[in-house]
């Protein structure tokens, strides 16, 4: 583990924290962001979605501290300052979902070898939520978990499901697995989409963070 860059700056009346880079068993390096290390009821394991950066979370570990939780959030491979697999950033490609479950286990070590308060707890958000699960089923240790808008499915009309699986295995077989899906884009929702009727919150303080 190494220190790594935190750009508290960039949040607003941002909590005291830091950062620290981990490296996966596939020689992956991503991102921790730690806050509260001494919280007294425990650890929270901050699974955060796709496209999000650990200092976004800055304020959810603020609450968290002034309730008693440490809490360790994740730049996933692919997301925030973690690295890609791919020239183009934007993509945040993995070779396999499943890959995800490399980071878990690399933040898991650093809870181990920073000696973080126990017990441990589960907050994942989107992707993260997808993870998360994933990482239940194979006996992450935490005494509960929450998930926040989970990536449990893809939201798209029944009728379009058969084609979108069609297209996407036609895509892994002409190596195109590696591209954005059609219909998809490069810009980020919140540079493209008003706040009003946005699908990701009613918060208009959170929509412009």
């Amino acid at each position: 583990m190494n220190n790594a860059p935190f750009f508290n700056d960039i949040i607003a009346d941002a909590p005291a924290g830091r950062a620290l880079w981990l490296t996966t068993s596939d020689d992956v390096k991503i991102r921790i962001g730690l806050w509260n290390e001494t919280g007294t009821r425990g650890t929270v394991l901050l699974f955060p979605g796709r496209t999000e950066f650990i200092e976004k979370y800055a304020h959810t570990a603020a609450d968290l501290a002034k309730a008693g939780f440490a809490t360790v959030a994740v730049d996933w491979r692919g997301q925030g300052l973690a690295d890609r697999l791919l020239p183009d950033p934007l993509v945040g490609h993995v070779g396999d979902f499943h890959d995800y479950q490399l980071d878990v286990q690399a933040v898991l070590g650093a809870v181990s070898a920073l000696k973080l308060p126990q017990p441990l707890f589960l907050l994942a958000h989107s992707m993260g939520g997808a993870i998360g699960l994933r990482a239940l089923y194979e006996k992450l240790p935490v005494a509960s978990a929450v998930f926040t808008a989970p990536m449990f499915g893809i939201k798209m009309p029944n009728f379009q499901r058969p084609f979108a699986w069609g297209i996407s295995a036609l895509c892994r077989k002409i190596s195109l697995g590696h591209v954005m899906a059609p219909g998809t884009s490069a810009d980020p929702y919140v540079s493209v989409a008003p706040f009003d009727d946005n699908t990701l919150t009613t918060d208009p303080e959170m929509f412009d963070l």
